[in-house]
């Protein structure tokens, strides 16, 4: 399966593009949904892991690259899905935790990490040196080359099996979406990008790595997409006309979208059809999580005694004021406005705060009390419409972990119906609006 990944370059060249997804998430019901997409569209699933959630030394979920493996793997095969079709990647793989140090120390740490996620099977590598490390000013292209290129021979001397799949890119946005106010962004020019693919494709020749330049499948820029705390930047796909040029110059490339959250359900369509055949997804699948969760709490404090109440989003604005270093350099305001971004931010700081134990405590006194109770339509209907159109449509049960798994899915929806899970290879096929609203009714 890692080989579909060859042949999105050659058919966007030839006119027929098709795309994927890549889903960037830890959250064992957000991979849980996205497994569950993807059997449904009969679909490749693309899950990438940040050099921030995984690295050597356990990054923020404690796991290190073969234990994410283990664990993305494991919830396929409960969910039935084969994991011969599971794509695992690594994302912003590079100097990006370290960049407090100086360069060839970050560097070393940088080159291990790449080399375990290699060793642990994971095929798609994003080679991050955009960003400078302690001391440094603005990188030039041949230095950020030169450190993707040693990058890449980390990964390919741990390499076993499957072939590794390779992005470059210099223009990368902040993982996790931006931090400032939003209202245009600059869309990558044709000479920046054009450069960075000629002095990438210098650099790797001449230290070696020509053989691996074939492997090289994508390349991120800005297409102009973009959110931050409380704004959406839309698609406009006049601004990228001229930077598709490059995709014509180099017809094994496709561009690879960060950011592409919150977008409207047409964009998704026109990413694709202008050559960016991989976007990526992770905020707005956890801000669908807090969502579903929060609803389904509004609806326990209605049905349920007092005495036996989760108090979710109360424990949740407690552990983050008590800890708020994954917040409180990101919402600045009023005490009332940071207040209202911790909980309903588009960057979804939240999502940092699920795995603490009295968190993961009080979701499971939800989904207890409401497993023990019949969910009234009405309230449904109130709190989670969607939802309440697919329960009577007879598709959806009325169980709180189908009803997140199916908040969680209509994220997904309009990657899914734009066609981007479809793969040309014999006996697949494309997903079309009609079928995918059998589900999701309303959505049309």
């Amino acid at each position: 399966m890692p080989a579909f990944l060859e042949h999105l370059g050659p058919a966007y060249a030839a006119g027929v593009p098709f795309s994927l997804y890549s889903v960037c998430s830890a959250h064992p019901l957000v991979l849980r949904g996205a497994i569950q997409q993807a059997l449904a569209d009969r679909s490749p699933l693309l899950v990438e892991a940040t050099s921030n959630q995984v690295n050597q030394f356990g990054g923020y979920t404690g796991m290190r690259p073969a234990a994410f493996r283990d664990f993305v793997i494991a919830l396929a095969k409960e969910e039935r899905f084969d994991p011969e079709n599971l794509i695992l990647g690594g994302d912003h793989l590079g100097p990006n935790p370290w960049q407090n140090l100086a360069a060839e120390e970050a560097m070393k740490h940088a080159e291990a990490m790449v080399a375990e996620y290699s060793r642990a099977g994971f095929v798609k590598i994003h080679l991050d040196a955009s960003m400078p490390c302690a001391g440094e000013p603005m990188l030039s292209d041949e230095v950020i080359a030169e450190r993707a290129a040693r990058l890449c021979r980390a990964a390919e001397e741990a390499a076993s099996g499957a072939p590794r799949y390779y992005v470059i890119g210099t223009e990368v946005p902040i993982p996790g979406g931006a931090t400032e106010s939003l209202s245009e962004l600059k869309v990558t020019t044709y000479p920046m990008a054009s450069q960075t693919v000629r002095v990438h494709q210098e650099v790797f020749a001449r230290v070696g790595l020509e053989h691996v330049w074939r492997r090289v499948i994508a390349m991120v820029v800005q297409p102009g997409v973009e959110f931050n705390h409380d704004s959406v930047v839309d698609y406009v796909s006049a601004k990228t006309e001229s930077l598709r040029a490059v995709l014509r110059q180099n017809p094994s490339l496709v561009f690879e979208a960060h950011s592409s959250d919150y977008q409207r359900p047409s964009a998704y369509r026109e990413l694709v059809q202008d050559g960016f055949a991989i976007l990526k997804v992770g905020p707005a699948l956890t801000f669908a999580l807090r969502e579903a969760l929060f609803a389904l709490e509004k609806i326990e404090q209605e049905i349920c005694s007092e005495d036996t109440l989760s108090h979710l989003s109360d424990v949740l604005e407690q552990v983050m004021l008590a800890s708020p270093a994954n917040w409180s350099k990101h919402y600045h305001g009023t005490l009332q406005q940071q207040r209202i971004l911790r909980r309903y931010s588009y960057s979804d700081r939240i999502r940092y705060y699920w795995q603490e134990p009295v968190v993961q405590a009080a979701v499971r006194t939800l989904m207890h009390n409401l497993d023990n109770k019949t969910i009234p339509e009405t309230l449904l209907s109130a709190m989670l419409p969607a939802q309440y159109l697919a329960l009577r449509a007879g598709l959806l049960p009325s169980e709180p972990q189908a009803i997140i798994l199916h908040k969680i899915r209509e994220t997904l929806l309009p990657y899914a119906a734009s066609g981007i899970c479809g793969w040309p290879t014999p006996g697949g096929r494309r997903i079309d609006q009609t079928e995918m609203s059998t589900y999701f009714p309303g959505a049309y």
